[in-house]
Formats: C-alpha cells, sequence, structure tokens
C-alpha cells in the first residue's frame, strides 16, 4: 500500500477508514452484462445511419492534427482507426462505442467494489450501468460524449482508491487519467474542480498538500500539452464555441437540467442515488468517501451556473448509483421473497424497455417522431442519404459544361460530412463549409468563380444575399419518414455566383456554432 520509503508522499498517524479488505470483483456477472451488452450494441450498431457527429468525426480523422476548433484530437482519431479497422460503415465505426460502453460496465461495477460493495451489489451495479438511457445511447454510437463517460468514470474510480488507500501515489494514475480525458473533452475540467472541491470541504485534505499531487499536475499537463498548444496558437477556439454553447441553449439548458438528470439515467434508479449519496455523507463505513459526496453538487453548480449541457452531470450520478448498490442489496434482504426477486428485475426490466426505445434504434424510422422530442440524437441518424440525393438533383440544374467552376456549400458540418461520405457515388464534388474545423479545409480556390450550390436550414439564412448571388430554390430535403431533425426541410439553393472571392468571403462565412 503505502511506500514511506518515497520523500514526496506523507506518512499516515492513522490507519485510513476505507483501508478494509475488498470484496472479490464479480468478475463472471460482470462479463455477463458485458457480453450482453456488447451483444445488443452490435446487433443494432447498423440500423437507421451515421449521426451527423460521426460523419464530421469521419472527416477530422482525415486531417489529422493536435487539435480541431471545437474538440481535442481523441475522438476523431479513433473514429479514423476504428472504421479503418472494422469497415467504413456505421456498423464498423461504432465497435469503438460498443468497446467504451463495456469498459464503462466494468468501471461502474470497479466503483461499486471499491465502495464495498459484495458480489450482489457489484451486479446490481453493473446491470444499472448497463440499462441506463444515457449510456446505451452514447454507446451505440461514438461522440465525444462516448469516450468522456468512461475517462470521468475512470478518474473517480482511481480517486476512490486514492482516498480508500490514504496513498498520494494515486495521485499520479488520476493525473495520467485526466490528461487522457482533456485529449478528449475539456469538460472534465469540471469534474477536477468537484472532485478538488470535495476533498478540500471533507477531508484529508493532506493528500491536498501531498507532492504526489504535483507530480499528478505535470502528468496530466505533459499528456494534454500538445492540445493546449494548438488551442493557444489558433487563439482558444474552443473557449469561442463553447460560449455559443452557452449563448444558444444555457437557459433552457438549466430549465432541463432537472428532468433530464432523471430521464437520461431512469426515474426508476434514483432512489439508489439518492441512497449512495447519502451513505457517503452520513454512514461511518463510507464516509472516507464523502468527498464524492460533496462533489456531485459542486459540479451540479458548475453546469448550472455555465448553461452546460444536463449530460454533464451525469458520469458522477453513476458513481452516486455505484454507492447505492451495497446499501439496496441489504435492504433487499430484509425483505421477502417476491419484494427481492420483483423489485430490482421490475426495475431494471421497466428501465431496459424505456433506454431501448429511446436511446437505440428499435422503432422503425417512421416511428421516430415518437421519441426524438427526448433525444434529438436519434433522428440526426436518419436522412443523410436522402439529403445527398437532394443536393445532386439540385447539381444538375448546373450546365456540364460549368461545374468545374462551381462549389457545394453547405452550412453546417453535419451536412458537410454527409456530402463527403455519400457525394462521391453521386458525382458531387467535394463540399465546403464554414462550420467548426472544416472551415480550417477550405475555403474554395478563387478560380471557382461559377455557380454556388447553397444548402440552408429552415429558420436561416438571413445576411445570405451579403455572400451569394441571385438565389433561387431548387430543392428541398425531405428524410422520407417524416423525422423532425435539423435537416428536414432544409433548402437547397442554386445561385449564380458569390459576391466576393471566397478568399475574401471566407472570414465573414466561418462560424463556430
Amino acid at each position: 500500500m503505502y511506500d514511506k520509503g518515497l520523500p514526496l508522499a506523507e506518512p499516515r498517524s492513522e490507519p485510513c477508514p476505507g483501508s478494509r479488505s475488498l470484496h472479490a470483483f464479480a468478475t463472471a456477472p460482470a462479463a455477463t452484462v458485458c457480453v450482453l451488452v456488447a451483444a445488443l450494441l452490435t446487433a443494432l450498431s447498423g440500423r437507421y445511419g451515421y449521426h451527423r457527429d460521426e460523419l464530421y468525426f469521419l472527416v477530422a480523422g482525415d486531417h489529422p492534427d493536435w487539435g480541431y476548433v471545437d474538440q481535442p484530437p481523441l475522438t476523431p482519431l479513433l473514429t479514423r482507426a476504428f472504421s479503418s479497422v472494422f469497415g467504413d460503415s456505421p456498423a464498423g465505426l461504432r465497435v469503438a462505442g460498443t468497446l467504451a460502453c463495456v469498459l464503462l460496465v466494468l468501471l461502474v461495477t470497479a466503483v461499486a467494489r471499491e465502495l464495498g460493495g459484495d458480489r450482489r451489489a457489484q451486479t446490481l451495479a453493473a446491470v444499472c450501468a448497463a440499462t441506463s438511457t444515457f449510456v446505451l445511447a452514447v454507446g451505440h454510437m461514438v461522440t465525444t460524449a462516448t469516450y468522456d463517460l468512461v475517462a470521468w468514470s475512470a478518474i473517480s474510480w482511481l480517486f476512490l482508491r486514492l482516498l480508500r488507500s490514504g496513498d498520494a501515489l494515486w495521485w499520479v494514475p488520476v493525473g495520467a487519467a485526466v490528461g487522457i480525458g482533456v485529449q478528449n473533452k475539456y469538460l472534465v475540467a469540471m469534474l477536477v474542480a468537484a472532485l478538488l472541491g470535495g476533498l478540500a470541504i471533507a477531508e484529508p485534505r493532506r493528500l491536498l498538500r501531498s507532492g504526489w499531487l504535483g507530480v499528478g499536475i505535470a502528468v496530466a499537463v505533459l499528456i494534454a500539452w500538445p492540445n493546449l498548444w494548438w488551442q493557444e496558437q489558433h487563439g482558444w477556439p474552443q473557449l469561442t464555441v463553447a460560449g455559443g454553447i452557452v449563448a444558444d441553449d444555457g437557459t433552457e439548458n438549466r430549465l432541463l437540467f432537472v428532468p433530464q438528470q432523471l430521464l437520461f439515467l431512469s426515474p426508476l434508479y434514483v432512489p439508489l442515488c439518492v441512497a449512495g449519496w447519502l451513505r457517503l455523507w452520513r454512514h461511518a463505513e463510507a464516509r472516507w468517501a464523502r468527498a464524492v459526496a460533496w462533489a456531485y453538487p459542486l459540479l451540479c453548480l458548475q453546469v448550472v451556473g455555465t448553461g452546460g449541457k444536463p449530460y454533464y452531470a451525469l458520469p458522477l450520478l453513476l458513481v452516486l448509483l455505484a454507492a447505492g448498490c451495497e446499501p439496496a442489496v441489504e435492504w433487499l434482504a430484509r425483505g421477502t421473497r417476491r419484494l427481492r426477486r420483483g423489485l430490482p428485475a421490475g426495475a431494471v426490466a421497466v428501465t431496459a424497455a424505456m433506454s431501448l426505445a429511446v436511446g437505440l434504434p428499435v422503432l422503425p424510422p417512421s416511428e421516430l417522431k415518437w421519441v426524438v422530442g427526448i433525444n434529438p440524437e436519434q433522428g440526426e441518424q436518419v436522412g443523410w442519404p436522402e439529403l445527398a440525393d437532394a443536393v445532386a438533383a439540385g447539381w444538375q440544374r448546373i450546365p456540364e459544361a460549368e461545374r468545374a467552376t462551381s462549389v457545394v456549400f453547405t452550412q453546417n458540418y453535419g451536412q458537410a460530412g454527409a456530402l463527403v461520405r455519400y457525394g462521391p457515388a453521386r458525382r458531387l464534388p467535394t463540399p465546403y463549409s464554414g462550420h467548426m474545423s472544416f472551415a480550417d479545409w477550405g475555403p474554395p480556390p478563387d478560380t471557382a468563380d461559377g455557380r454556388v450550390l447553397l444548402l440552408q436550414q429552415r429558420g436561416t439564412g438571413a445576411g445570405t444575399g451579403a455572400f451569394f448571388r441571385d438565389c433561387r430554390r431548387v430543392g428541398r430535403v425531405d428524410n422520407g419518414r417524416d423525422v423532425e431533425n435539423e435537416e428536414q426541410g432544409t433548402a437547397v439553393l442554386l445561385c449564380a455566383g458569390t459576391t466576393e472571392h471566397w478568399s475574401r468571403l471566407w472570414p465573414r462565412l466561418r462560424h463556430f456554432y
């Protein structure tokens, strides 16, 4: 455990209250849950189609760099790697999401064990994690949140090891996990602030005075440094993106914070989370982890205060759920046989059914209108080939002799990513966009001074005349399934050309949100 020969560590004057021996890891039950969830995700991975973010990541992966304006490099690079190994298809790409989901289930199981959970508690934690709506939803597809859940869970587990053992050397793997998490998403800084804040309030503060904390910080900065350097060299565009999210969605995010916390996890699992928080807060056998009980409200204050998306706080909610599994199984053990069997099975069955309908592509695409109000990401996996068809029909309006100097210009990265993926089969040229990192991969050459085929979402288009001349609508995107997503009803406009050379227009066409 603790090596007194390390000069940076501080000896303990008394045993750590969390140092009692742990139960064996529930290998067989956890493995069974992982196999089942992996089989489910694999079976459904090819339904519907790519999500707009996946299309964007595929293109970003073809432009490898230490950073992008809206994200660090880890997700695009892993997206490209998995699609190269397992096939250029949604199913091939989503092997990454399936593996991440399996790893997350194992980490939640490990958290339950770290908090003293026996085989039953660990099994319950694994089942609850594997059936919660958000876990299945982000495990089905590849987003930055897919890897963020894994990173946050790993950091939380390592932090609990630090608290339980009292060995400050654990700051080093915590720092390494934080550095890797930063290479995926900067939101991990919120978790770090919440955990350190909880430790400062709840003790043992001596861990904050250890020299190993400085080593852990150095390791985190060293791993994250290439992306931090890239952001600094480019004027920290990710802060601009974050500001756009808050300005556009901040109020809505604050209003939906509590409802979405309940829906994304499961209303039926809320008692476990409450029991877990109370256990860490006041039960003597788990009060060594009280810093985590403080960390959750501290994290919620950050998310609500900054107008962040409600799911940002979910990873710590999974930790509280794992903490609540031990008292839950003890309570059930005191009940009747019918209670012990019926209540957990019923809660899991109802949650699993809800999660399947809301988080996974089990419904026919034509029925998605019933779930996109809860999980709009379902709708964003439908209609991309139809969008490419509408653009191809508009492109045919341009005389063949003029196509060499004409341009397809899209309003957002989802449209551009879809045309990169589906356009070549329809004999479409490489699309351009001023959105996010696509702006760094443009502009068109100034010699492309012919016509412009422009995609314009509903409710937008103010100022189009400042950039493009004589535009008229020649088509409309229809996914054919009556699914309301961001692209349904997008107009296809054919313009006579640009008002200035592309190189002069490009800084004004760039937008971050």
